[in-house]
């Protein structure tokens, strides 16, 4: 079901001396304009601009009330222009004043002079002048929704028993329309949030570089949320990092670990979801990543009861908490992103299992095999040699000999490496570059050359070098996705100066493929950037290295 996009327009007003009959016709065409619509807002602004012909009113509004009914979480209104609403500036919130008085009034109230009322605070600066006002609750399957006001009746004159029975019977089928509109809006807030879980899982399961997938999680999280930016965190040592952004962030967001300390901390890695509507009053919000912001949303990402990371959805400040409906569809999209890190996470590890029994099963097949014969060749030109009588034939054939060795040596050092390559990952930077190139060789068809420069195990942090090897992955997972390219040189210099002065590392991956294309994605290379600016430093790509094609991508940044 859509809603009409050409509701009808309320009626037309007709002059406040029309007869009972002229009245009832209008407020049956009132009836029929209200209901006519599933948008939540939409309808509020035809149900104020109805109130407000059919009794003759200059201005109405409708205040909604939030879920604990102590405030409003949206102010509709009508007759006031858009220049006098920006003069007027905040919006009332129902807590103070003649409208939050009015908030509990079972019946409808009727005043002569609104600023007479002593629960009246009085109207801000701007605000047009208001005499005469009537109020009236909208309710909702038995619950106050908001109030519908209404002031300053044309001519003068004060809100009659006609205007208060009118608005009664508007009131009754504007909460019919606001229930409508609210399991419709509810309906589509369930189906976005569910598109948004599928767009997770595929970009979790697709095979691509989990950390563009992560980047996918973020964004969905702060589209889906409507809040001022998505956070993923993932365990790290001492607590969670920040792996994932998406919004407005400030710079060095990225790559930030929140101690275990934190409070927030020990909430999500114990499985438990956090919720805070006034981060003024919560001292836990003055450090991580929901500091400076308003209403926040952290769930835990868990599947199988392991908990697996975290999604923070922060609001801007002064923006309004996150509802129930929220709240419910936000845990349910993150136990779904939790499983799907779950399947991709067990994906990769049939993926890495793969690799190294195809390496087992190289280094088997070439000592085995390859070594073998070589070694019988080797016997058979010595014994070739000793019956050789030329001293020219006897020397060339000793340099055979010679070469076989040597090469049989460097086949076995390569099937220690294969061996080596299916251990744990080594600690030292230097070693972890080189696992990264000896990976990526296998889906390339060809083994990336590198050199390096500079002391790269200890002169490097550990999360620069972190950094340093994940934007390695990246880069070198770009030149197999996306490259075709027959050649990659890989360059770490960690004697590198930045271009501020300060010592650096610098990663440069060369290659001789087809470019970057135009218009083509850039998700890849925008990791890269987020990276680098989350350390302080930079990224950039461009030609390859003679300029005639390929593409050279330099990432940097201090230790």
């Amino acid at each position: 079901m859509s809603p009409d996009p050409s509701p009808p327009s309320p009626p037309p007003p007709g002059p406040p001396s029309a007869g009972p009959g002229a009245r009832l016709t209008r407020l049956l065409d009132a009836m029929r304009s209200v209901g006519s619509g599933l948008e939540l807002h939409a309808t509020l602004e035809r149900i104020c601009a109805t109130a407000a012909q059919l009794t003759g009113a200059r201005y109405a509004a409708i205040g909604v009330m939030d879920e604990d009914g102590d405030g409003l979480t949206d102010f509709v209104h009508h007759g006031v222009d858009p220049a006098t609403t920006r003069r007027i500036g905040r919006l009332p919130d129902g807590r103070s004043g003649l409208l939050g008085a009015l908030a509990g009034e079972p019946g409808p109230v009727r005043l002569t002079d609104l600023a007479a009322d002593p629960r009246s605070g009085g109207l801000p600066a701007h605000h047009p002048p208001m005499g005469t006002f009537l109020g009236l609750s909208v309710r909702v399957q038995g619950e106050v929704f908001g109030t519908l006001y209404l002031t300053e009746k044309r001519g003068g004159e004060p809100f009659d028993d006609d205007d208060v029975d009118l608005v009664r019977v508007l009131a009754a089928e504007a909460g019919i329309a606001v229930g409508n509109a609210r399991l419709y809006e509810a309906a589509q807030q369930r189906e976005r949030w569910i598109d948004g879980s599928v767009a997770v899982t595929t970009a979790l399961l697709s095979g691509g570089d989990a950390d563009e997938a992560l980047q996918v999680v973020a964004e969905q999280t702060w589209r889906l949320s409507r809040a001022a930016a998505g956070i993923v965190l993932l365990p790290a040592e001492g607590g969670l990092e920040i792996v994932a952004v998406a919004g407005e962030l400030p710079p060095g967001t990225l790559g930030t670990v929140v101690p275990a300390e934190n409070g927030f901390v020990r909430e999500l890695r114990a499985g438990r979801a956090v919720f805070v509507d006034d981060p003024a009053t919560d001292a836990r919000t003055r450090t991580g990543p929901a500091r400076g912001y308003g209403p926040v949303m952290m769930l835990p990402l868990c599947s199988g009861g392991r908990v697996l990371g975290a999604l923070v959805t922060p609001r801007a400040p002064g923006g309004r908490p996150f509802t129930e409906a929220e709240r419910t569809l936000g845990t349910q999209f993150a136990s779904q992103a939790a499983l799907a890190l779950m399947m991709a996470e067990a994906q990769r590890d049939r993926e890495r299992l793969a690799v190294f029994e195809d390496r087992d099963r190289i280094a088997r097949d070439l000592h085995d095999l390859v070594i073998q014969r070589l070694f019988g060749t080797g016997l058979m030109l010595e014994g070739a040699q000793r019956g050789a009588v030329a001293p020219e034939v006897r020397d060339g054939v000793g340099r055979a000999v010679g070469e076989l060795d040597v090469t049989i040596q460097e086949i076995r050092t390569a099937i220690f490496a294969l061996h080596q390559g299916s251990a744990e990952a080594p600690s030292g930077l230097r070693e972890r570059v080189l696992r990264e190139i000896a990976m990526a060789a296998v889906p390339l068809g060809f083994t990336p050359g590198h050199r390096f420069v500079g002391p790269l195990d200890t002169a490097v942090g550990d999360l620069t070098g972190k950094n340093l090897v994940a934007a390695l992955r990246e880069a070198l997972s770009n030149v197999f996705r996306h490259a075709g390219a027959s050649r990659a040189e890989v360059v770490v210099d960690a004697a590198a100066t930045l271009p501020d002065g300060r010592p650096g590392v610098r990663l440069t991956v060369v290659d001789d493929g087809v470019g970057i294309p135009e218009g083509g994605r850039r998700s890849g290379l925008e990791n890269l950037r987020r990276r680098a600016e989350s350390l302080g430093g930079e990224s950039r790509y461009g030609l390859g290295d003679d300029g005639s094609g390929g593409t050279t991508v330099v990432w940097q940044a201090p230790y």
